[in-house]
Parts: structure tokens; sequence; C-alpha cells
């Protein structure tokens, strides 16, 4: 797989090529401009850039007025700020009237440098996949990210941006075409599969190579879009494989593992396992010394896809 630039990177230089198209897109901003890359925005576009300082929910409420305005506001933070801080406020002020407000959730899980416990974001995607009408993004790549963000300026309505802070492996093929609330299938295969979102998705495929020299043939199916997620897709891979090992830079409580979780006990029952944080909260470390610490290495997610397929054999 071939290293891109960064999510972040990407993020703050695709923003400026939008407010060069689209004069009523604004920035707020919680004093982490450079660390976010809406820095970008600032340096072109000052008159529309927007400083509130370390006070995220004011900043939540100042956006939904903008955008009742007819602004297009992307309100920018860490995620562990944008959502747990800020809950009631995007609930209320933003989600309740169907603000068009895009709320970018920068250092998303433990994939965040040597930040800690306190600046990961490990439950951001289940506070904003419980708010009705919010709309949940978890792009795997620079090229995803860029792609995202001109869908949701075009989508009108509330969404909720994950952003990575240091580069993945690109998974998304030359031309993709990203659509909101629908999944891409990376890899084929008929044994088992292993569905990713964001920068998860590349370990997925690390584990599909690893498997493939263990005769086991996995598919794998990124997720981008958390909310609404795209339940045919999920189906699909129910029925013509033998079980779903879901990856995700978050929780496992209430994130991609429980969203797919929840299409499979609807639509599809099989044979499942989540790898994600199990239920406690990350530390300082490099990314792959955290992904090894908490079970969610690639290794690791191979190992699962031999206990899904053992569940399978046992049915």
């Amino acid at each position: 797989m071939t290293m891109v630039e960064s999510a972040r990177e990407a993020f703050g230089r695709t923003l400026v090529e939008l407010a060069r198209q689209n004069r009523d897109i604004v920035v707020l901003d919680a004093d982490l401009a450079s660390s976010t890359r809406v820095v970008y925005f600032a340096q072109e576009f000052p008159e529309r850039f927007f400083q509130m300082g370390v006070a995220e929910q004011n900043m939540m409420g100042v956006a939904a007025g903008m955008a009742l305005m007819g602004k297009i506001p992307f309100v920018s933070t860490f995620g562990v700020f944008a959502s747990r801080r800020a809950c009631d406020q995007v609930a209320i002020s933003i989600a309740h009237c169907r603000s068009n407000v895009k709320i970018v959730g920068a250092y998303s899980g433990i994939v965040s440098g040597n930040n800690g416990a306190t600046h990961q974001a490990v439950e951001d995607v289940a506070i904003m996949r419980g708010i009705p009408g919010m709309v949940v993004v978890d792009p795997a790549d620079d090229q995803e990210m860029e792609q995202a963000m001109r869908a949701i300026v075009e989508y009108r309505g509330p969404v909720y941006l994950r952003v990575t802070r240091d580069p993945w492996p690109r998974i998304s093929p030359e031309g993709y075409q990203f659509v909101l609330g629908k999944a891409l299938q990376v890899k084929a295969g008929a044994d088992v599969t292993l569905i990713g979102s964001g920068m998860m998705t590349s370990q997925c495929v690390e584990a599909a190579h690893l498997l493939h020299g263990e005769g086991i043939q996995a598919r794998v199916l990124h997720i981008a879009t958390i909310k609404p997620i795209d339940v045919e897709a999920i189906v699909q891979a129910a029925r013509e494989t033998k079980g779903i090992v879901t990856a995700e830079n978050h929780n496992i409580y209430g994130g991609l593992g429980s969203a797919v979780a929840e299409v499979l006990a609807e639509h599809a029952p099989a044979p499942m396992v989540r790898i994600g944080l199990c239920d406690c909260y990350g530390e300082c470390g490099t990314n792959a010394e955290l992904l090894q610490k908490y079970s969610m290495s690639p290794r690791h997610i191979a190992d699962a896809a031999h206990a899904v397929l053992q569940k399978s054999r046992s049915r």
C-alpha cells in the first residue's frame, strides 16, 4: 500500500480549495488551528476565520447561528472536545434544528501522537451516532478525505467528520468517488469479511494479506459513512462469507462494531468479533505501540478472523 499525505493535511488543503469556490464556507476554531490544519484557511481567508478560543460549547452555538444565516460553518477542534465537551450544544443548537454545520473532530481515536487519554476521542462516534439526524463520516486516507469533504459540503445538514493525525496507507483506488452512505469493497474474498472504518481499514488490508498466507481468503469492506450505514453491503457480506470481523479506532461500544452488529441482528445474523478499545482509555505511545497494546494490530484482526471461522464451524 502507498503511504500518502495525512488525512489532516488533505483536510486543510481541501478546505482551502472548497472555500475558493464557495464564499459561504467559514471556519470556527478552538485554538488548535496549527494542529488541525485550518491554519491554511486562516492564512488565505482571515475575514472568514473565527478564533473562538477554548470555548467549544459557545463555538457550537455560534456555528448554528451562522448556518441559520446561510453560511456553511466548519467547526474544527479535537474530536474529544467536539463530542464529549460540547454534546448538549451539538444536539440541541445544531442537530435539533438540522443546522448545516460540519463538525470536524481531529486527532480521532488512540492514534493521536503522544497526547494521551485526555486528548483521544474513543467515544465520539458513539456520541454522534446517538444524536438524531447527525451524519458520521470516518475517512481512511487523503484521497477519501478530499472526496468526503466535497460530498459533505453538497449535503445540507449536520455532519461529524473524523480526522486522524498521521499518514496511513491509501486504500481507496485511483479515481475513487466517495458517496455518502456507501461502503467500498477494497478486496474480494469468500471466507470471512473484515470491515474497517477510518485508518483501521488499512490494518484490515494487512490482516487480509496475513490470512492469505494462511490459506484464508478475506474480503475487506471499508465503511467510511458509519451513519447512515450501508445496510445492503453488510448483509451481502454476511451472506456471502462465513462471518464478520469489525475493526475501529474507537471503543467497541457504540461505534462501527455496534452499528454493524445492529444490522446483522436485524437482517442477517452471523458470527462476529469486534476489534477496538475494549471499554478502556488509551495512553501515550507511538501508533504501532498503541495498536499492539490494545490488540488492534493486523495480527490481532487476523486472529479474530480465525475465531470467527471457528464459531462458524461450530454452529
